[in-house]
């Protein structure tokens, strides 16, 4: 009998190979303000939820203009961009084998919900997935709270339940909602950071395959 009934996925960095042009697209704001540049180590340290707070850190100041505006700036150059980014290696083989397994499986995103929905058919995977939960804005707050009605949606023991993601966030989402939770290093956040939590941390995504089957 399988451990594990139910599979929530975060997207981003996660099943989405993105980092490196969030970190350019990033890198961009900074210079348009004369702001120091992040090499992906150093976006790996500071990147948090919410993010609002990351951009506090790497030295945007909503002094002189709102987070909403930079938020805005920084989504209109990501969607542009979208398309460019890959999969991660092997993402769509780990979705397919839980699919085969009769695993089923839900995305809990802090994407904005039209957006997620286009990302996923785009890549060829929306089929794959029961529920899709994405944000109703880009500001990229806390995904504690969708992740509560998504628990109450999948209907399920929470014990067989496993959140994948790749970032601290992920985790603290895991522990409010009650599930299992493994870590992947491929994404937004360092290794270093994702193993403070305690929790598994994967470096390929086909090593959830022995963990969760």
């Amino acid at each position: 009998m399988q451990k594990y009934t139910h599979i929530i996925w975060d997207w981003n960095g996660t099943l989405k190979n993105d980092a490196k042009i969030c970190m350019d697209i990033t890198n961009d704001l900074l210079q348009q303000r004369k702001k120091p540049a992040l090499t992906l180590e150093t976006y790996q340290k500071y990147f948090n939820f919410p993010v609002k707070g990351y951009y506090e850190k790497i030295g945007l100041d909503f002094a002189s203009e709102p987070f909403e505006a930079l938020a805005n700036e920084f989504m209109a150059n990501y969607d542009k961009r979208s398309e460019e980014c890959k999969l991660q290696s092997n993402a769509a083989l780990v979705v397919k084998e839980f699919a085969e397994k009769a695993i089923s499986q839900s995305v809990l995103s802090a994407r904005k919900q039209a957006q997620l929905e286009q990302s996923l058919a785009f890549y060829d995977l929306r089929q794959y997935f029961q529920h899709v939960v994405g944000l109703s804005d880009h500001y990229a707050n806390s995904k504690v709270d969708n992740g509560k009605k998504l628990v109450a949606a999948i209907n399920a023991p929470t014990d067989k339940m496993m959140m994948i993601g790749d970032t601290t966030h992920d985790f603290e989402v895991a522990q409010a909602i009650g599930v299992d939770c493994v870590l992947f290093t491929g994404g937004h956040q360092s290794k270093e950071r994702l193993l403070s939590c305690g929790t598994p941390v994967v470096e390929n995504l086909t090593d959830l395959l022995s963990i969760i089957l």
